[in-house]
């Protein structure tokens, strides 16, 4: 999206979010979606941009025929559920989530009110659906794999860092899906024969300690993506180049703020595809009939720029295999 796009979107869901009661109750005959944002309108503006794209596509126009309410929760977990309950007071058709805490938010609010996930790390694990072809209840919506692909990430941040010997993994653990993922990244650089080193974060502020406590400690680090880490992915990118230790990560957004590597799906082409869920729900289909998806896209990212404050060689392999290089 560019910045002239993405400028007009964040007004148009500042707009939208300030709209007054009056507006509201014009809107109320329409059928509604609500967009529980896990984080902010800047860092999820492209991907809700491909979801709104998609619905127009499917003959959803916001505005004329279906209403869309936007919340954001800045990477505060404990706003999932407030934002949820507003949802359900609303009496909106349709919930779509983003994260695990905030879908397992969704869930606890209502049990009637379809919810539509667009990126989960194991639903099936967090209890949020009873399998992936027959979700059962409430929830349906689109499997991310991270956890899956953390030795693939490992073998490509090997392929940069070839005399890799201790592994920091660092995950927010009040996130079930972190912490999932942090195991596989153990497993993973167990098989590899790699000493994993693992960092727990529970809120903002213990980010820079754990880098602290992680210096001189480790060659490089493993991040597991969350609404926490989201949120505070350029600090943490800060920190990582100040402590000399190259960076995976499952998704792009942490390499445009300044991460070395990212490979992990594609999550605009996910919310794409959550909007032809939404689709099917808005014109009577049952989430727990609608089997849950799996990514088909995955991009790999490189930033050449923080490869070369790390004194970093890319591999000419590794960049003619990239989806995207920064530079």
């Amino acid at each position: 999206m560019s910045g002239i796009k993405r400028r007009e979107f964040i007004s148009l869901v500042g707009s939208a979010t300030a709209w007054p009661l009056a507006a509201h109750a014009q809107q109320a005959k329409l059928p509604t979606i609500a967009l529980l944002g896990s984080t902010t309108p800047l860092v999820e503006g492209e991907r809700v941009g491909a979801f709104v794209q998609r619905l127009r596509q499917l003959d959803w126009i916001e505005n004329r025929n279906v209403a869309i309410e936007y919340r954001w929760a800045e990477g505060r977990t404990e706003r999932f559920l407030e934002i949820a309950t507003e949802f359900v007071r609303l009496k909106v058709d349709v919930i779509v989530t983003v994260t695990t805490p905030a879908t397992l938010a969704a869930k606890q609010a209502t049990a009637v009110i379809p919810i539509v996930f667009a990126a989960v790390n194991d639903p099936v694990g967090t209890g949020l659906v009873a399998s992936l072809a027959r979700p059962g209840g409430n929830v349906t919506g689109l499997a991310n794999q991270i956890s899956d692909t953390a030795g693939k990430r490992l073998e490509i941040l090997r392929e940069v860092v070839p005399d890799l010997r201790r592994l920091a993994i660092m995950a927010n653990v009040g996130n079930p899906a972190s912490v999932l993922e942090m195991g596989e990244a153990q497993a993973a650089a167990s098989k590899l024969g790699l000493e994993a080193i693992t960092s727990e974060i529970r809120r903002a502020k213990d980010i820079a300690p754990a880098f602290k406590a992680l210096r001189e400690r480790a060659d490089a680090l493993y991040l597991c993506p969350d609404p926490l880490m989201n949120t505070n992915r350029t600090g943490i990118n800060i920190l990582a180049v100040g402590a000399r230790l190259p960076t995976i990560h499952g998704l792009r957004e942490y390499v445009e703020a300044g991460g070395l590597l990212s490979y992990g799906p594609n999550i605009a082409d996910q919310f794409r595809r959550v909007a032809d869920i939404v689709d099917k729900i808005l014109r009577g289909a049952k989430p727990a009939d609608i089997p849950v998806e799996q990514p088909t896209k995955f991009d790999l990212l490189i930033n050449l720029t923080t490869a070369q404050a790390l004194s970093l060689e890319i591999p000419p392999t590794l960049l003619a295999r990239a989806d995207e290089v920064i530079e």
